[in-house]
């Protein structure tokens, strides 16, 4: 069975109908993707399936990753956060590094990128390339997967120096657009339904994973799986897990996370958590490898409630993958979260501690509603942030920037 075939099982035959019908004027096209890791957040998790599919649709589809040293990913780092509302300056020997790295992955991949009919850079990391390449033959477009609704207007302003010659940008949500001389999309992220953290487990291999990290599947367990950022706000997590639980004593909590190779911080905000949790038997701090899918799924899987208490966000897979398993979620209020829990509906959204408790002291002693709030939250999931979806949103970009302004476009 081929890839398509397979998903067709879980999106219906007219949908693979439809991508091939949208994939035939663009056949042959030769597509580059470039980010800054092969593991490790959701960007990669997107490519590894998105790839493949967009080859068997007959298209030469590629995935290539630059390099850097340390200070590179720690000005990058910088660019996340100031982007996500961080009043930080960055150093200018910092940003020199910044654009050097760039110059020397340009010198290995120009080759590549000037050949291609279009190229998706993926976030600020690989930005500069365009620069240095100036015998591009192909369609640019940068893809920016981070809440930059209110960025720090200098770091902006710099970085825009870099994206403004692209032929097309993309964002998560309008909410996140910057004013820029070229066309914008919105297309929202997505998952992978057939992935090994979204396939149905077997429930002996789901309890095998309880056993291992000490978990009652007779209490009520809270999960939030993320990197170890401060953007995912982990104490705050603790903080209303500690809150709800002067009411449900029996109640554990899983903070389940990796990290990625382009994230310096990660170790620091990871033992900021572990002191946190220091002292209680019920939280359970896991830093997991970055292939440990199958167990994100089963601890999701396990989970009464799933948590993504986030104060910035560019979109939150995390959400989409527990609405998917049936799961209602308690996310913050803020950027592509709001677009996944629907309030009162799939989940609810919450802007502190105190608010995320009460709602887990509201859905525990109610179990009819997380029963029919994950039954809604995996509908919505099916009909808006499968990789299907998401695939035929790039295909119709192509098609949109190879045609131009041509009126009618023909798809046999």
């Amino acid at each position: 069975m081929s890839l398509l075939e397979a998903y067709a099982d879980v999106v219906g035959p007219d949908v693979i109908a439809h991508l091939r019908q949208l994939a035939r004027p663009l056949a042959g096209a030769k597509v580059v993707h470039v980010n800054s890791t092969r593991v490790g957040g959701g960007v990669a998790e997107i490519l590894t399936k998105l790839i493949p599919l967009t080859r068997e649709l007959g298209i030469d589809a590629h995935w290539e990753v630059i390099s850097g040293e340390e200070q590179f990913f720690e000005c990058t780092k910088g660019f996340h956060n100031t982007l996500q509302g961080n009043r930080t300056p960055i150093s200018n020997n910092l940003l020199n590094v910044f654009e050097k790295t760039n110059e020397r992955n340009a010198e290995t991949l120009r080759p590549t990128l000037e050949d291609a009919d279009f190229v998706f850079i993926h976030d600020p990391q690989p930005a500069p390339l365009l620069r240095y390449c100036p015998d591009r033959k192909g369609k640019w477009i940068w893809r920016c997967h981070i809440d930059a609704s209110h960025p720090y207007r200098p770091v902006w302003k710099y970085l825009r120096n870099f994206v403004a010659p692209y032929d097309a940008s993309i964002f998560s949500l309008a909410a996140f657009a910057q004013e820029l001389p070229h066309p914008q999309y919105l297309i929202p992220p997505s998952i992978d339904p057939l992935s090994e953290k979204n396939i149905e487990l077997e429930p002996q291999y789901i309890q095998s994973i309880l056993d291992r990290y000490q978990l009652d599947p007779q209490r009520p367990l809270l999960a939030q799986v993320s990197r170890f950022d401060r953007f995912k706000d982990p104490l705050g997590v603790i903080q209303a897990y500690q809150l709800a639980k002067q009411f449900l004593p029996s109640i554990q909590l899983v903070l389940a996370g990796g990290g990625a190779s382009d994230d310096p911080e990660g170790s620091a905000v990871l033992s900021e958590v572990q002191a946190a949790a220091q002292g209680d038997p019920d939280i359970h701090v896991l830093l997991l490898p970055s292939d440990a899918n199958l167990e994100i799924n089963a601890l999701q899987r396990s989970a009464d409630i799933v948590l993504q208490k986030s104060i910035r966000e560019g979109f939150g897979l995390t959400v989409t993958e527990a609405m998917w398993k049936g799961k209602p979620v308690i996310g913050g209020d803020v950027g592509g979260i709001r677009l996944q829990v629907i309030n009162h509906h799939t989940g609810f959204l919450a802007n502190t501690p105190e608010g995320a408790a009460l709602r887990i002291r509201y859905l525990l002693h109610q179990p009819q509603k997380i029963q029919a709030m994950g039954e809604k939250a995996q509908s919505f999931v099916r009909d808006n942030f499968l990789i299907t979806r998401h695939l035929r949103e790039y295909l119709t970009l192509m098609a949109a920037l190879f045609y131009g302004s041509r009126d009618r476009i023909e798809l046999i």
